[in-house]
């Protein structure tokens, strides 16, 4: 089931310890039941100390383990009382087939695309976050890399950039991929995109951006692809392979992490951006019409 307390603990998983992720992982697996469980009974279940779950929850947000059990115990009368239909636990992988008709495809693409969110919130870390942020802001030159359908993210994050003001440039030939690639310098930061990690151009472009001293960030949904070999900062947008997810839904794991670097970086200075935002909005206000005066 998807409620706060989900949410909650999902978004502080990437900084646990392996032991506490242990205690998350039970607690994820087995929300329905979690609520009836005093400390000692959760921790012997979850097969880790009960300072462990303590530590844990505390991480996650919650003053200590009466309050996670409250909480959760509101959050499930609330689903209970508010259950409409029977997708809430309908799929947790989607494939395609033969059999399916029309018009289960709407609610299994979404409940698909929700779960690679979630996995996406899970994987990125509150830490580098803050390194990417830091390492964007800081770049005297952003080179990005992408082909195929990560070319998508590359343009978000490239436009995106530029209306923040940030000095960035991303080619869609890669044969000037490479080129600038190699003539980065120590000052500068490279961000490959690439859902499998093997797409050869996007990696050649990150070997050699490496080599030339560049900072590099890697954009990809596994952790042992060969771009990760490359990345000074691995983002991960989950570890599972889902049916056409090269295709289709890894566009919206990498949409999902533009939005949330160019969030983070307003963040850090907002008056200075909103300042970047407003000149850019008088450059391009002649592209729209004014619905004042359209006829």
């Amino acid at each position: 089931m998807k409620n706060s307390i989900t949410t909650q603990i999902e978004s502080a998983y990437a900084d646990l310890r392996k032991s506490e992720k242990q205690a998350a992982d039970y607690i994820l697996e087995h929300i329905d039941q979690a609520s009836a469980l005093p400390l000692d009974r959760l921790a012997k279940e979850a097969k880790v100390s009960q300072p462990t779950v303590l530590r844990m929850l505390k991480a996650a947000g919650f003053e200590g383990y009466r309050d996670f059990r409250y909480q959760l115990v509101a959050e499930l009368a609330k689903a209970e009382s508010s259950e409409e239909d029977g997708y809430s636990q309908l799929m947790y992988g989607y494939t395609l087939d033969a059999k399916a008709s029309l018009d289960e495809i709407p609610v299994s693409v979404t409940m698909t695309t929700e779960r690679m969110l979630k996995d996406t919130l899970k994987n990125f870390s509150g830490k580098t976050f803050q390194r990417v942020i830091d390492a964007l802001k800081n770049a005297r030159l952003i080179d990005i890399y992408g082909v195929e359908n990560s070319e998508v993210m590359a343009q978000d994050l490239l436009t995106k950039l530029l209306y923040l003001g940030l000095p960035c440039r991303h080619f869609t030939d890669c044969y000037l991929q490479q080129i600038a690639a190699g003539r980065l310098t120590d000052g500068d930061v490279a961000v490959g995109i690439s859902y499998s990690g093997e797409s050869k151009d996007t990696v050649d472009a990150m070997r050699s951006a490496k080599k030339a001293g560049a900072r590099t960030i890697a954009v990809t949904n596994f952790k042992e692809s060969t771009i990760s070999r490359y990345a000074d900062i691995l983002i991960l947008t989950g570890q599972d392979q889902t049916f056409y997810g090269n295709a289709i839904f890894s566009r919206s794991t990498q949409i999902l992490l533009v939005d949330m670097i160019y969030m983070g970086i307003i963040s850090t200075d907002y008056d200075h951006y909103a300042g970047q935002l407003n000149r850019c909005e008088k450059v391009v206000r002649g592209k729209a019409y004014d619905y004042r005066t359209k006829q």
